[in-house]
């Protein structure tokens, strides 16, 4: 007598293959996961570990001794205080000046009709495309005639003119999802254009505003190329020309740079944490149509 195989039911093998291939993207997201963390995970044990220890084999992935030496020279031996207080002043002035000139401009991209706009936005684009160095000897001519090296009003100056055309291209999407009828209301009730988008459209896309100045922020703050260029006094620096400092000819401070790593990381982690509602809502507005 043959024993004929019993074929489970479709509903349980979608189950299964569905439990499958939800355990198959849990691995791969774990995978992913440590891969991204365990870099910054060996910058914060680097700084942690006494200098002795750092080139020690076979490598340890937790410090013998914990120290903080690494933190204590920062702030002893470099002026690091003033380095961040550079690094805020400039990444949080140019970040608003920019939020608010790509706000304005992203409105009346979004929002008029007039001759030369496409033009325009492929500009804004194509500036894009353009590495920066090309315009360096330029731009350093003018920073150098106009007084404004080794300041850090010049420096907030040239962070601005960089990332304005972006920051108005993204704005733009954000008010191309906004109803104007919103804006109508408030002008039938007797609000003009700038208090309608002061006080109706800019709460409404908040998240928007919030991601934009994020992007500014983040690139201030971690820019080095134009800083290391215009900055070379020591009152002015900020912390990426602070922290390339650590590296000479024949050697790198691993553990003072992997402390000053972490100090740096310290401000994004807490915008982020302040305003992470309104970025997550800011990354997928434009997934949909309003």
């Amino acid at each position: 007598m043959t024993t004929v195989p019993v074929t489970p039911p479709v509903p349980v093998r979608r189950r299964v293959a569905a439990a499958a291939a939800t355990a198959a993207k849990a691995l791969v997201l774990a995978v992913w996961l440590l891969i991204t963390v365990f870099p910054l995970y060996w910058i914060v044990i680097t700084s942690l570990k006494p200098q002795s220890e750092i080139f020690t084999l076979p490598l340890r992935y937790w410090p013998g001794t914990l120290t903080f030496e690494h933190y204590a020279e920062l702030f002893s031996f470099a002026d690091f205080g003033a380095y961040l207080r550079n690094s805020l002043l400039v990444s949080l002035v140019a970040a608003a000046v920019v939020t608010v000139i790509g706000a304005l401009g992203g409105y009346v991209l979004a929002r008029f009709e007039f001759p030369g706009a496409g033009a325009l936005m492929l500009a804004f684009l194509v500036t894009q495309m353009i590495p920066l160095f090309i315009a360096l000897g330029p731009l350093y001519l003018l920073m150098s005639d106009l007084d404004l090296l080794n300041r850090l009003a010049g420096l907030m100056l040239v962070y601005v003119a960089m990332l304005v055309p972006f920051s108005t291209i993204i704005m733009r999407g954000f008010f191309e999802n906004v109803p104007v009828a919103l804006e109508e209301a408030a002008q039938v009730d007797g609000a003009n254009r700038l208090i309608a988008l002061a006080r109706v459209v800019i709460p409404v896309m908040l998240p928007g505003v919030a991601a934009t100045f994020i992007f500014g922020f983040v690139q201030c703050w971690n820019e080095l190329f134009l800083a290391i260029t215009f900055i070379d006094s020591e009152d002015a620096k900020t912390i990426p020309v602070a922290m390339n400092s650590f590296i000479t000819q024949y050697d790198i401070d691993w553990g003072a740079m992997s402390a000053a790593t972490v100090v740096s990381v310290l401000p994004t982690l807490v915008m982020f944490a302040m305003i992470r509602r309104y970025i997550v809502e800011g990354l997928t507005a434009g997934a949909v149509k309003g």
